[in-house]
């Protein structure tokens, strides 16, 4: 690909706009279900809707995304510096700083102004939140850098998706306009933090064998290829099967849609099966992004017309 040095095409290669749509789902499942409950929101009257209040709302979604280009920065830049992205070894989809689209030194001050940017984002949010919210955006983008520095060459990649894209998000936008949590959320943000875990899977299974030599402990170098295809079918039904508790609270729209997603992620499943290995996968990888997309909307939409 002809890409010139740190030109405008090069950061948009860089910030993987692709990868914009699953930092989007947690949040719109968030507010989907927090518009369908803000009736029984405590501020509002007897018969009275509490007000759905846009501009946090706003701030979240822009807040995830802004988190999702700065940790794609990181990935790009760290993984590059640990010679993790290797040019004639990569498997994945090209990255800025190893075809050298994006210098070092560019890259480190758009790492360093996406981090302010992202800041200055999600510091308005103390207003709706109080100052628990300024906890919540340090740890963001504290394990922002962890994870690529640290924690995904320790294999805990899976449990940070988990909770940073699953019960932070889902969860803190949720309370943002209600000012509570329930178990139904909770339930929600866990279920959404597996299906999204679904992306990492396939990414560190087309990695195994280059993450085996650079030291990564990923999930698939730990228990191997077919234990790690198992776990990747287990996360969507699981995800699925957590419906049930949408549906034992009258949201059966909410349990019903999200089956078409499964139907996606077995056969996704399948055809990593059939693949098993070498650059093939990453249309498996493509797949799993629109799974994951599918998933958010079917989840969101059942909350919204059963409202």
């Amino acid at each position: 690909m002809d890409v010139k040095k740190n030109s405008l095409k090069a950061w948009v290669l860089a910030a993987r706009p692709k990868t914009l749509a699953g930092a989007a789902v947690p949040v719109i499942i968030g507010l989907s279900m927090a518009y369908s409950s803000l009736e029984l929101h405590p501020s509002a009257s007897v018969g009275q809707r509490a007000a759905f209040n846009i501009l946090p709302a706003l701030l979240c979604l822009l807040f995830a995304f802004i988190m999702q280009i700065d940790a794609n920065f990181v990935n790009d830049l760290f993984d590059y510096l640990k010679g993790t992205d290797d040019r004639a070894t990569r498997l994945g989809p090209e990255r800025a700083c190893t075809q050298g689209w994006v210098s070092v030194g560019a890259m480190k001050v758009a790492i360093a102004l996406t981090t302010v940017l992202a800041c200055l984002v999600g510091l308005p949010l103390v207003v709706y939140g109080g100052w628990p919210m300024v906890l919540i955006g340090v740890l963001c983008v504290l394990f922002c850098f962890l994870y690529t520095t640290h924690l995904s060459y320790m294999g805990l990649g899976d449990l940070l998706v988990l909770v940073f894209f699953g019960l932070v998000p889902v969860c803190i936008t949720y309370y943002l306009q209600t000012t509570t949590v329930t178990p139904q959320v909770v339930v929600a943000s866990l279920a959404c933090g597996l299906v999204i875990d679904a992306l990492l899977l396939v990414n560190n299974f087309r990695d195994r064998d280059t993450d085996r030599v650079a030291g990564k402990r990923t999930l698939v170098v730990r228990i191997g290829a077919e234990a790690t295809l198992r776990v990747y079918l287990g996360v969507g039904l699981v995800a699925c099967l957590a419906g049930l508790v949408f549906a034992m609270n009258g949201h059966w729209a909410a349990f019903l849609l999200p089956l078409l997603y499964l139907l996606l992620h077995i056969n996704t499943c399948r055809r990593m099966r059939r693949v098993w290995e070498g650059r093939a996968l990453n249309a498996c990888l493509g797949e799993t992004a629109r799974n994951i997309f599918i998933y958010g909307l079917t989840l969101s939409l059942g909350f919204l017309i059963e409202h």
